[in-house]
């Protein structure tokens, strides 16, 4: 089949089967579940299964994305496979690996539906929730985005993991301004139309479930938290802890640099000021009519730190992406 577009290029392709004969097919879909896959031969058909049975049971419009990124065992033939047995099953696969970011950017692109559920193929979320989510979502026109706020971790390096997380979500809530229960929970339901703005932002990596709950929380689009059991998850990690860490950590800062940089900025700004003021007296004490040059460079980077804050936030308070009728 002729994909035109974004698809018809190297590097992917789609495999998009007929919606059920029994549904009305000229009702639009209501929920679009974007399933990243790599290397989940093993589990993906029984999650597919889980999924579809949940949102058969709902009496939901939905359709399923599944997304092959270039997957190195037979998890693609494996959805090929499913296709038939799974009308609501769509396909997409990528010739070259980009990443659980990029998959779910692309795959919130294509979608159809007008809330976008993410969730991952590994057996860890109860996707049987899915339902749940997006009902609240449809009673709730306030909420833009339902998160599932895990009550356990069950990744592997629990020891390192779980102190990391802690401290990087308390840094994500300090500079969000607000309570965040999970920070990077892989379950999660938003309207698509909010989020369109901030699918550029999103990185190629595990990171990008961080950015689009910063992205939502800056832009004072409100996020709705819903406790969830995490399960072990089934095959091997694709989890790097010391790299992952370091890239949750940058993406919180990015984020706020990119909605609020006086949040970052101007603390070590003034911070630099007070000791730098707190020198001069000192020197005026202890050397009068001297005032040491470390005194003077501590006031000089205070300075420039601040000229750099507020011409920050200058460039994107003048920066309009949120989408019209959405920001309070």
């Amino acid at each position: 089949m002729t994909v035109n577009g974004r698809f018809d290029r190297p590097g992917a392709d789609t495999s998009i089967v007929p919606a059920q004969v029994s549904r009305d097919n000229s009702a639009p879909t209501e929920v679009t579940i974007v399933l990243p896959c790599y290397n989940e031969q093993a589990h993906v058909l029984t999650e597919i299964e889980r999924i579809t049975t949940a949102m058969d049971r709902s009496g939901l419009r939905y359709e399923l994305l599944a997304i092959d990124d270039a997957s190195t065992d037979h998890t693609l033939e494996v959805l090929r496979e499913a296709a038939d047995r799974f009308p609501q099953l769509r396909i997409l696969a990528f010739h070259r690996n980009g990443g659980s970011g990029t998959a779910r950017r692309i795959g919130t692109e294509q979608a159809r539906g007008d809330i976008v559920v993410w969730t991952d193929a590994d057996m860890t979320y109860p996707n049987e929730r899915i339902p749940e989510f997006v009902r609240l979502l449809l009673r709730d026109p306030h909420v833009d985005q339902v998160v599932g706020a895990r009550t356990s971790e069950q990744g592997s390096h629990k020891f390192l993991r779980v102190p990391a997380k802690w401290l990087i979500r308390k840094i994500a809530e300090r500079l969000a301004g607000t309570r965040i229960p999970d920070l990077n929970s892989g379950l999660r339901a938003f309207r698509r139309d909010v989020s369109l703005p901030y699918l550029r932002l999103l990185p190629p990596g595990f990171s990008c479930v961080t950015t689009i709950t910063m992205a939502f929380l800056h832009n004072q689009h409100d996020v709705h938290y819903l406790p969830i059991t995490y399960s072990r998850r089934s095959g091997s990690s694709k989890f790097h802890f010391v790299r992952d860490a370091y890239r949750y950590i940058l993406q919180v800062l990015r984020m706020v640099m990119y909605f609020n940089p006086l949040k970052v900025l101007m603390p070590p700004s003034l911070f630099l000021l007070g000791i730098g003021s707190g020198k001069v007296v000192y020197d005026l004490i202890a050397h009068p009519v001297r005032i040491a040059t470390n005194t003077v460079l501590l006031l000089c980077a205070g300075l420039i730190v601040g000229a750099v804050a507020l011409l920050a936030d200058l460039i994107v308070r003048s920066r309009i992406d949120w989408p019209p009728g959405k920001r309070s």
